[in-house]
Formats: C-alpha cells, structure tokens, sequence
C-alpha cells in the first residue's frame, strides 16, 4: 500500500515549523491512540502512521531529505526513525507508543488523563523512566485488582542527600560546556551545514563538575535500591495498556527529579474462556439428548456461575448470549457479554444395547438429518458458468 504524504497524515502545510508539527501531531495521537481505542485495529494504524510522519518532520535532516526525494530518500540507507526504529514496514505498536511517551511526559500515558492526572510534562535533569510488565487473568481484568511489586530501581544517595558531593567540596562550572549543560557541534555535509546541539556528556547538562565526588555514590548521587509499588488496575485493561506511577523511575543525577514508572498490562491466556474485545467467549459440550430434549445448566462465568437454558432441538454451535457477563468496558459504565457456543459431544464407545438404540432411532424421519437441495460443487458450477 502506498503512503501517504507525510504533511497530509498530520494535516499541516509543508512550511509549517516544529511547534506546529509537533502539536498536530500529538493531536492525533491523542485521537487515536490505542487506550482511547481499544481493539481498533484501523485506530491503531492511524496512529502509527502519524507517529511515523512526526518521526520523519520532527528531525531537520530527514525532513530536508523527504522535501527533497519523498518517501524514496527514506529508505534503509538514510538511517531510517531516530531512536532505534528501523523502515515503517518494522515499525510496531511498541516503537510508536515509545515515540509518543518520549516526546510527551517522558511516560505520557493517556491513562495520566483518564486518571485525572496533570498530562503530559517536561522535566530537565530527570531521572530514567522504568517500565515492568504485570500479568493478569481474565477476572482480575473483570473486577479490577491491586498488585504489588518490587521495583529495583536507582534512589537517592543518603549519604550525600542526592547531591554527589563528598561533605565539605563543592561543585565548580563545566570546562567543556562553560556552565551551559550543552554543547554545540557543526557538522558539513552533501547537503549543507548541519548544526546539532547535544547534551554535555561531562556534566551530563547541569553544567557543573564535581571535584571530590562522594565516595558512597562516586558523585551520581543515586545508589541501587528497590522498593514496592501498589498498582491500581481498573477493570476493563487489555494488554498493552499500560499505567504511569509518577517519581517511581530511577533517581536523577544530581538530585533532579525521579523518573516515571510504566506498568505494562498483559493478558493471560484462560483455560476456560477466549476473550473477544470486551464480550468472552466459552465453549459449552452437550450431549445428543440436552440438545434434542433442552435442558438447563449453570454455566461458569467471570463471576461465578450463571443459569443457562438450552431449548429443545438446539444445534451444534448455536450461540446464546449471557447479557452483561463480559468484561467491563474500560472507563466507561457497562459490560461486554458472553458468549456460549454449544457443541453436541458425540460418544466414542457404544455398547451393543447402544447401538441398538441408536440404530432403531435412525429409522425414524426425525432422526434424519435434511438433504441439502444443492451440493457445494453444484453451486460452484453455477456461479462459474459451467
């Protein structure tokens, strides 16, 4: 499929500048973002595609090479997306939503706003954002649920409260960056001067170095340690949405602020039900006389079990539908249903009586099943002329 023009996907002019493109593009994303559109295969792509687009307009040179070439001077010769992505046709739900949390709060979740959280935020000299994948069964997604983990992460230094400074020194200006915290690179190429700024890689942006650093942290003023976090799962997640706890991430250098926590939601496989958006889905086995004579059976659901009743002459794979006995919808009031596919069980050991039984039944018109007034070759034949 051919793509389209990266201005047209975030619906700015090809002049637009990096303030413009940039907040176009997070309302897009916004818009179709996959916790705002679960199970929405068509949302889903729309959002890879603008995250696409940003990735490419948001950089100067790639930008200046697609002005110029178009989508055939981003191939896997120009280095393809910044941060690790390779050509759009690898590029995954996870390196889009990466794209977006990097750009967007450094964790940016959506659930920030569902939650009624402060949205997205920029922070300087902050710690590493850290995520961890939670498992959960199909009745923890139905009724919500709390999980506490331990997080190894990096935390402040006590010894030197953060700071990484041995007691009694002091920090002095950066030599490299002259206290600026960035340093600025020109680089000449085919075409034309490119000019980076870059964080200073001595005093990692604070523009200040430490002489005599503590002995305890070696000056990162952050030492190893773990603590246990409660995550909060409101019904209705599906994997791959995911929760940001704030100041849970690693401790920043130089006592900036803590880094995010991402807990990454996963769905565990069920032995009894398959879970179609928020509707399940449980296969009933009946025998021959409960589908011919009806009968009614308590069925297992999400919460406890639920009276089915299953009328005379039911077939093979009918399906009944048990109103509100889904999953939650996520954020919102009601549930999914489920959905009971009964399937007739057919003995495979008959005894002798059995099968007279069986057989003495089979002479009854009832007990044969109709012809079909067309074979499928024959309608074949017809559609096909022949």
């Amino acid at each position: 499929m051919a793509k389209r023009d990266y201005y047209e996907v975030l619906g700015v002019d090809r002049g637009a500048d990096d303030a413009t493109i940039k907040s176009a593009y997070r309302k897009r994303a916004m818009q179709f973002h996959p916790d705002r559109n679960p199970n929405d295969p068509e949302a889903e792509e729309k959002f890879k595609e603008a995250t696409e687009a940003y990735e490419i307009l948001k950089d100067p040179q790639k930008r200046r090479m697609y002005d110029q070439y178009g989508h055939a001077g981003l191939g896997q010769g120009a280095g393809g997306f910044g941060g690790g992505f390779g050509g759009f046709e690898h590029f995954d739900l996870g390196d889009a939503l990466r794209a977006f949390m990097r750009d967007f709060g450094g964790g940016g979740s959506i659930f920030d706003e569902f939650f009624g959280g402060g949205g997205a935020r920029r922070r300087a000299n902050r710690g590493e954002d850290l995520r961890i994948r939670i498992a959960l069964t199909l009745e923890e997604i139905a009724r919500g649920t709390e999980k506490k983990v331990k997080v190894n992460r990096l935390v402040r230094c006590d010894t030197c409260a953060g700071s990484g400074v041995a007691a009694g020194s002091s920090r002095k200006t950066c030599p490299q960056c002259k206290g600026q915290g960035q340093v600025r690179t020109i680089t000449r190429t085919f075409l034309g001067t490119v000019q980076q700024v870059t964080t200073c890689n001595v005093c990692r942006g604070s523009g200040e170095v430490i002489s005599d650093p503590c002995k305890t942290c070696n000056g990162e003023g952050r030492v190893r340690g773990s603590d246990e976090v409660t995550i909060t799962v409101p019904p209705g997640v599906s994997s791959g949405n995911y929760l940001t706890v704030e100041n849970m991430g690693n401790a920043a250098p130089n006592n900036g602020e803590p880094g995010d926590l991402l807990a990454v939601f996963e769905e565990k496989d069920h032995d009894q039900f398959t879970r179609h958006g928020d509707n399940v889905l449980f296969e009933l086995p009946i025998s021959f006389t409960q589908a011919a004579l009806g009968a009614e059976m308590d069925v297992p659901t999400l919460n406890g079990n639920a009276r089915l009743k299953i009328p005379a002459g039911t077939q093979s794979g009918k399906v009944f539908k048990l109103r509100n006995k889904g999953i939650p919808h996520l954020h919102q009031s009601g549930k999914g249903d489920q959905l009971v596919q009964v399937t007739v069980w057919v003995p495979t050991k008959l005894t002798n009586e059995d099968k007279q039984l069986l057989e003495k039944l089979e002479q009854s018109e009832r007990f044969k099943a109709p012809e079909a007034s067309k074979s499928f070759f024959d309608r074949l034949r017809e559609t096909l002329g022949v």
